[in-house]
């Protein structure tokens, strides 16, 4: 048992029942202050590190703001671009299978269109942000291949100026009337329904009415005007279009044909009436353009006949991978 005054301490001795005054050394007195100093330190780091987390200062809460909105901002301009790369890619694809085809001009070579943009310490600012530097580097791309792509197509107007002849030939409307049909089935594998398999579909099917008009594209004289003819068994009623400068394009499935071949044909004159003949699930028409040797996709093809929402409309509705009707 010990008694404190305000100035010592005492402890009763048991022995001779007498308190005792009890002397504190200085090593004791720098101990227990040491003690508590460092109890208070510890106390207070636990506090400070609890209030971090899942405290936030003002400036905190600002940052956090727009570290959010930033990357909101950069999610959105990243499908921008994403956006933009569809577009142009299909530009250039139309560029290159297209109007330097029709003009007998070689396409713009990859390594022209896609070569990168130079300096290696170009996005070095942006440091370890891989977000911001990567979209950074796809808009530059973006925006070389746009600079290629312009020159490109002033030089297609300019051979395009003293070939009105080759402009007349050209596919460039849809073979059946817009309002009269609806795009079924595009360019590329689809599932066959009477042959039950995945196969190449080198054409666009429009399914409309029986006996709804089929019309040539562009000018030519018909080189083919039979039912299924050698090398296109199963097309049923065919006929085949010569436009000239290496393009044909070939109308299938028809009920019937309205020209003969050798016939000279110009762009918007029927050549025959929509039906089933042949290998063919349904009524509608089965149309390919062909440039040289090589089937190529006729939507392409249908610019000059729509408006940019109606082919875009078009566009999309070929590219689904569905059933074809023949």
């Amino acid at each position: 048992m010990s008694v404190k005054n305000p100035r010592h301490t005492y402890r009763l001795n048991p022995h001779t029942l007498r308190y005792e005054k009890v002397f504190v050394s200085l090593r004791d007195r720098v101990r227990h202050i040491g003690y508590g100093v460092l109890f208070g330190v510890v106390l207070g780091v636990s506090a400070v590190i609890i209030g971090l987390q899942f405290m936030q200062s003002p400036n905190e809460r600002l940052l956090r703001r727009e570290l959010d909105q930033y990357k909101r901002q950069t999610a959105s301009l990243g499908e921008r671009v994403d956006r933009a790369e569809k577009v142009l890619s299909n530009l250039e694809e139309r560029d290159d299978a297209l109007y330097r085809a029709i003009f007998e001009s070689e396409p713009i070579p990859r390594s022209v269109r896609f070569s990168g943009i130079g300096g290696v310490e170009r996005y070095a600012s942006f440091g370890g942000d891989s977000l911001l530097k990567n979209t950074t580097r796809r808009i530059d791309n973006l925006d070389k291949r746009l600079y290629v792509e312009s020159k490109s197509l002033d030089e297609v107007y300019e051979m395009a100026l003293n070939k009105s002849q080759r402009l007349a030939s050209l596919p460039a409307i849809m073979p059946v009337d817009k309002d009269q049909c609806q795009v079924v089935s595009g360019f590329g594998t689809r599932f066959h329904p009477i042959l039950k398999s995945h196969r190449l579909h080198e054409g666009i099917d429009f399914a409309a009415h029986p006996g709804t008009p089929v019309y040539a594209t562009g000018n030519g004289v018909v080189r083919v005007a039979s039912y299924n003819p050698q090398g296109y068994s199963g097309y049923g009623n065919v006929v085949i279009i010569d436009h000239g400068y290496g393009i044909m394009t070939l109308y299938a499935h028809m009920q019937k044909s309205t020209v003969r071949a050798g016939q000279r044909v110009k762009r918007g004159e029927q050549v025959g009436a929509v039906g089933s003949t042949g290998i063919a699930s349904g009524s509608h028409l089965h149309y390919e353009v062909m440039l040289g040797e090589r089937k190529v996709d006729p939507i392409y093809y249908f610019s000059g006949d729509l408006s940019p929402e109606e082919y875009q409309e078009v566009l999309e509705m070929a590219r689904k991978e569905n059933q074809c009707m023949s």
